[in-house]
């Protein structure tokens, strides 16, 4: 079966939809974009796919994404936004509405925050940040300022990830003892050793470090790279595993893990990233167990998916990907209906919807379908993962004080040090 990928994702040029009808000034959302990287292509066409929605200024620390970014939305919408290299001249606008945050990892929390402080609504991409304390504080700064706020895990707008899950909710397939998350991804390949050097012209390398430790600029700790080191972010446990875990626990509620364990390391890739290249962990969460796991550079995983969630119940399992949902009967109930729904997801569409649906929240001021109470959730149980992993320990979590019970070098992972001058505030 065809899978969806990043890999075929960031290869492809699809554009947005052409658009028709006049919208009224009034009734235009403007926005500004902060970060235009890869993800900022997927995220800012799902955008463009709603006519009342204008870029009027967009912001990144390298002047060659800054210009093919706008070059690419003026294509689409005959007006070339105004640029800036910092993204306080964006938040510093009055006629911004919304910022769309698509930087990584690192740089989620304080533009979000600052959005949040000077009353704009936010869509900021997933996970929340690369530690469990700072996505806690963009949790309660939404909370504190009441804004509106979206994290960009798409699947959450599928409508067939909400068929499925309903299923679970509703007890077809019996109460559900374990479920289990997996990502076995081919397009991710060794990335070599390269020196460490200058940054390439038109980069302020000193601004996309900002909070982060400083360190002499290699080519693999920046774009696209940066996701494979954890002074930016947390490695596929957080990158896909924030996706995948996410539909795990809209299924099965928003309990928190009582323990983590995890396993894992660098065992094929022979470059010079850090997160693990391989990864198993389980969650013992109060009424099932979560499995997740990892691998690179090999294509098929569990049931022959690339990528799923399975919830395995009393009655029959239930498997959901990117393409679709299927319900596997056990062996003792044979006699039992089979389900299966499989077509051609077209993720472009989805991305839409999870856009469409946090502007229908702009306007009416209701919560999202993946706001931050849901959200910090979410990113807060793939961090645990890796909490357990880098303290080479089983952790005992106090979901109640939002601690790991008895252990210091856990809980000194919770939160990130921010490098002077930057602090995150609310």
């Amino acid at each position: 079966m065809s899978q969806f990928s990043r890999r075929t994702f960031l290869g492809s040029s699809v554009a947005a939809p052409a658009l028709s009808g006049a919208v009224a000034p009034s009734d235009r959302i403007r926005i500004g974009l902060i970060g235009c990287g890869g993800i900022s292509v997927a995220d800012t066409n799902a955008f463009n796919a709603h006519p009342e929605t204008e870029f009027v200024a967009v912001c990144d620390v390298d002047d060659t994404r800054i210009r093919s970014t706008q070059d690419r939305l003026e294509k689409i919408r005959g007006k070339r936004p105004e640029s800036v290299k910092d993204f306080r001249r964006i938040i510093d606008r009055k006629d911004i509405d919304v910022c769309v945050v698509c930087t990584p990892d690192h740089w989620h929390a304080l533009p979000t925050v600052a959005a949040f402080q000077a009353g704009k609504d936010v869509y900021v991409e997933k996970p929340l940040a690369p530690t469990i304390g700072e996505g806690r504080i963009m949790r309660d700064a939404a909370r504190k300022y009441g804004r509106v706020v979206q994290m960009g895990t798409q699947w959450r707008s599928g409508p067939h990830y909400k068929e499925a899950v309903e299923m679970v909710q509703q007890g077809k397939i019996g109460k559900v003892r374990q479920v289990r998350c997996w990502a076995y991804l081919d397009w991710v390949t060794d990335c070599g050793n390269p020196p460490d050097g200058p940054a390439p012209e038109g980069v302020d390398y000193n601004m996309w470090l900002g909070p982060a430790p400083e360190r002499p600029f290699n080519k693999n700790r920046f774009h696209f790279n940066f996701r494979w080191f954890w002074d930016y972010a947390g490695g596929l446990m957080t990158d896909w595993g924030v996706h995948l875990i996410n539909i795990a626990l809209w299924g099965m509620g928003p309990e928190w893990p009582r323990s983590v364990i995890s396993s894992g390391g660098k065992y094929v890739l022979k470059d010079n990233t850090e997160t693990p290249d391989t990864q198993i962990t389980v969650y013992d969460f109060p009424s099932y167990t979560l499995i997740w796991e990892h691998q690179v550079q090999c294509g098929l995983g569990p049931e022959r998916r690339e990528h799923g969630v399975m919830f395995t119940g009393a009655d029959a399992s239930l498997l959901v990907d990117s393409k679709g949902w299927e319900i596997i009967a056990e062996p003792t109930k044979r006699n039992s209906v089979v389900e299966m729904k499989r077509h051609a997801v077209v993720d472009e569409k989805v991305r839409a919807g999870h856009a469409g649906n946090f502007l229908d929240c702009v306007r009416t001021r209701q919560a999202p379908v993946e706001n931050l109470d849901v959200g910090y959730h979410v990113s807060a149980v793939a961090h645990l993962g890796n909490i357990a992993l880098r303290s080479r320990s089983r952790i005992e979590w106090d979901s109640t004080n939002q601690r790991v019970a008895g252990n210091e070098d856990a809980n000194r992972l919770l939160m990130a040090k921010y490098r002077a001058p930057w602090k995150l505030e609310i």
